[in-house]
């Protein structure tokens, strides 16, 4: 595929680490402040069939900006620059109550933030003839969900789904899984443990999996189960949530939570990036 550069630039406090990682979750590779001394590194990073490269986001500083855009304007390169803005009283109040140093300041070009703010105001009015293209957000009044929200449509890949879902087996008795969003307990569920010919097996056995699964209570639970989840996805997918960690356990970790976390990956991984794992599967079997 065609790779796609996206430079973000535009005043020190107006929000270009919150569009960076706007563009991290929606699949970019996220270079902040990109120095332009590396700009020959570039080079590399334009021809490499990484396909991690594919979506490249460069952050960069006024004073940097028209050497990036020339460096691309000479390799015919596409390029979509998002300029991130806000009004000078606003950039005023975030310094001041963040009390972080702006860069002008930091570099000894200017000594106090309105100077700084007016020296970069200056800079970009300079280059307003090489942003015509380009697409121009004001933070002023928004929120950082709200600028996400404003990007995501330029810049959502539209090839694969970008909600992404973990299912996770685990066994109570091993502690509950730290990173889950979702707890869902199938210890209610018949256990093939105390099935001879089972105990021994795991969920990712078909006898097992058979066994869990093709039970009259299993096949009610998954309908209200898969009902509630749908709901839930499709909730957190429309407030911009990229990924959810859904855990099923059961005593073990072995058979039960195992056999539903495949049964709702396979449902599951056609609608959304899907992972699983079974976190307790290498421990001994020598739990109900």
């Amino acid at each position: 595929m065609d790779k796609q550069i996206v430079l973000i630039t535009g005043m020190s406090g107006a929000g270009k680490s919150s569009a960076m990682k706007a563009l991290e979750d929606l699949g970019f590779n996220c270079i902040d402040n990109y120095p332009k001394i590396l700009l020959p590194a570039l080079e590399e990073l334009l021809a490499s069939q990484d396909p991690a490269y594919d979506r490249l986001a460069l952050s960069v500083s006024s004073h940097d900006y028209i050497d990036f855009v020339n460096f691309f304007d000479a390799k015919d390169h596409p390029l979509t620059v998002v300029f991130i803005d806000a009004s000078d009283e606003e950039l005023l109040l975030r310094y001041r109550f963040t009390r972080r140093l702006h860069p002008l300041i930091l570099s000894g070009v200017a000594s106090t933030v309105e100077d700084a703010i007016e020296i970069e105001r200056d800079s970009f009015k300079l280059l307003e003839e090489t942003m015509k293209d380009t697409i121009h957000i004001d933070t002023t009044r928004l929120t950082p969900q709200a600028l996400v929200n404003m990007l995501r449509p330029y810049f959502k890949n539209q090839s694969e789904p970008e909600f992404g879902i973990t299912f996770q087996s685990f066994g109570f008795k091993h502690g509950l899984p730290l990173d889950a969003d979702i707890v869902i307990d199938v210890r209610f569920l018949a256990n093939p443990f105390y099935e001879p010919e089972l105990k021994r097996l795991t969920g990712n056995d078909a006898s097992v999996y058979q066994y869990v699964m093709e039970r009259e209570e299993t096949k009610h639970f998954m309908e209200r189960l898969v009902s509630y989840l749908d709901f839930v996805f499709q909730s957190y997918s429309e407030q911009n949530k990229n990924h959810m960690t859904v855990a099923i356990g059961c005593t073990g970790g072995q058979h039960r939570s195992v056999s539903v976390t495949n049964y709702l990956y396979e449902h599951y991984k056609d609608q959304y990036k899907v992972f699983k794992s079974h976190r307790d599967l290498s421990r001994r079997n020598d739990a109900v």
